[in-house]
């Protein structure tokens, strides 16, 4: 039965969308597309009629989530113009980060199973990343580009590296001090 293009564009972005939760949930080995088909609500055979396979999902979805990233960390910057910094910290290093890796940020959900791997999903990750260093670049302090390039770079790494941290340990106190002590470093004006 054929489908119109109408639904068949929505059937790619379903599944473009329950990938892109399933990924940052199981990384890209811990998920067949079979269970990516089921969880959109549609048949295994439907998928090869979308995507030629799934590293090429996996390729869409990275962009499409990188781009998402990307949008939401102007939009927080944009909306708080007299504090982009600390309206970025407000949003990354928080509670929601850590505990819904399915719906936050693909990087610190995927990126230890992309350094691991190479080709186009991997040069799409270094291409996202290139791009957060830059919107940092631009709201950190530091006298000189050179300055403010190396604080965006060691401002992402840090935000990153505390939720990575956080998520990788049982013991709630201890990533709450990954996720404060982080804050306040990046932050010291921070209430928190």
């Amino acid at each position: 039965m054929r489908v119109s293009r109408e639904k068949f564009a929505e059937n790619r972005e379903k599944i473009l969308s329950v990938a892109g939760v399933l990924f940052r949930e199981n990384g890209f080995d811990g998920v067949g597309v079979a269970d990516i088909m089921k969880a959109a609500g549609l048949t295994h055979g439907g998928f090869y009629g979308h995507f030629g396979s799934k590293d090429d999902l996996a390729l869409e979805v990275s962009r499409n989530l990188i781009e998402k990233v990307e949008t939401r960390w102007k939009e927080h910057i944009a909306e708080e113009p007299e504090r982009p910094l600390e309206a970025l910290l407000d949003h990354y290093i928080h509670w929601r980060t850590v505990d819904d890796p399915g719906g936050s940020c693909v990087f610190a959900t995927l990126i230890q199973e992309v350094s691991r791997s190479r080709g186009a999903v991997r040069a799409v990750f270094s291409d996202g990343l290139s791009v957060l260093v830059d919107t940092l670049a631009e709201i950190v302090p530091g006298e000189t580009e050179e300055e403010r390039r190396a604080k965006a770079a060691t401002t992402l790494s840090s935000m990153m590296g505390a939720v990575i941290l956080a998520r990788a340990v049982e013991d709630r106190a201890l990533a709450e001090q990954f996720l404060v002590t982080m804050r306040r470093q990046l932050d010291p004006g921070s209430r928190t």
